[in-house]
């Protein structure tokens, strides 16, 4: 059966989720609000240019996490679903997973950005498959650590391939949307690679493949 295979940043939403976490936790007093805009800032910079050390970042970006009871972390995603997340999902957005839902294509979202924060967000456009970096737990509680491979670049092959051969499931005819240069490594596994919204990279790739080029807002 056919995958329909969603970046999540900037693709399904129309911004980045990992850097409004960050936002929402610093306009909260949860965090350092200056250091952590420096942080992310340089970070997300680092990202564009395809030059980020995933490593660092996580361990910079899992500290909240970590620091905060899971109630309290629980009770503030709620929060930031409603007030950073929602203005994020365009009717566009919507319209392209209804369309693959309608053609009874199997509906994955495969994100660098970790699972708690992706989850609802997976479950507000109605997509059961989650393939996201995972932060580890133990006794209730984020340690601060990721769970095997973070799920960003080569990384997403890695999760992706992992849940092929658990669910006897293969690429064939299959699709692949992303705004970023970064995902060039899974778009190449598709069938049919678009691009949504792209860098300037990922754009210049896509026009000379002739590959789709998809405005969602």
């Amino acid at each position: 059966m056919p995958i329909a295979i969603f970046d999540l940043d900037n693709t399904l939403l129309r911004g980045d989720s990992d850097h409004a976490w960050g936002i929402f936790l610093a306009e909260r007093g949860i965090v350092d609000a200056d250091l952590h805009k420096q942080a992310q800032d340089r970070f997300y910079q680092q990202y564009l240019a395809g030059k980020l050390d995933i490593n660092e970042f996580l361990a910079f970006q899992l500290q909240a996490l970590r620091d905060n009871h899971m109630s309290d972390l629980e009770a503030w995603r709620s929060e930031f679903m409603q007030e950073k997340i929602q203005p994020m999902i365009t009717d566009a957005a919507q319209e392209l997973v209804a369309l693959h839902r309608r053609r009874g294509d199997i509906l994955m979202i495969v994100t660098s950005t970790n699972r708690f924060v992706t989850e609802p967000i997976a479950a507000e456009f109605g997509i059961a498959h989650l393939l996201a970096t995972e932060p580890e737990q133990s006794n209730g509680r984020f340690t601060g650590a990721v769970l095997g491979v973070p799920c960003y670049r080569e990384g997403k092959l890695v999760h992706l391939q992992r849940w092929l051969t658990a669910n006897d499931q293969d690429l064939a005819d299959s699709w692949c949307y992303s705004d970023s240069h970064n995902d060039l490594p899974l778009l190449e596994q598709v069938a049919h690679p678009a691009a949504v919204n792209p860098d300037e990279v990922l754009a210049e790739t896509a026009g000379k493949r002739g590959w789709p080029i998809l405005d969602l807002g």
